[in-house]
């Protein structure tokens, strides 16, 4: 057993990766962030004009908890 005995060589400092200009990880879609936005709030509304068709009590509670949701949102935001 002689791995307890043996020297361990110096630990070496982790370096980090230098960043040039902008970040430009091919992973990360910066570019598309609008149109997922867009996207987003379209099917927001197609959900609401849908169930509304069927129910417009229903369709009141979906607006009123969307509403609610991005007061509550906000609020937690800048608090």
């Amino acid at each position: 057993m002689k791995f307890l005995a043996q020297e361990l060589p110096p630990p070496r400092a982790i370096e980090e990766t230098p960043v040039t200009g902008k970040n430009q990880d091919p992973l990360i879609a910066r570019n598309l962030q609008k149109e997922q936005y867009v996207g987003i709030l379209g099917l927001a509304i197609a959900l609401v004009a849908a169930v509304g068709f069927f129910s417009r009590r229903f369709e009141y509670a979906i607006i009123f908890a969307f509403f609610l949701s991005a007061i509550i949102i906000a609020f937690l935001l800048f608090v």
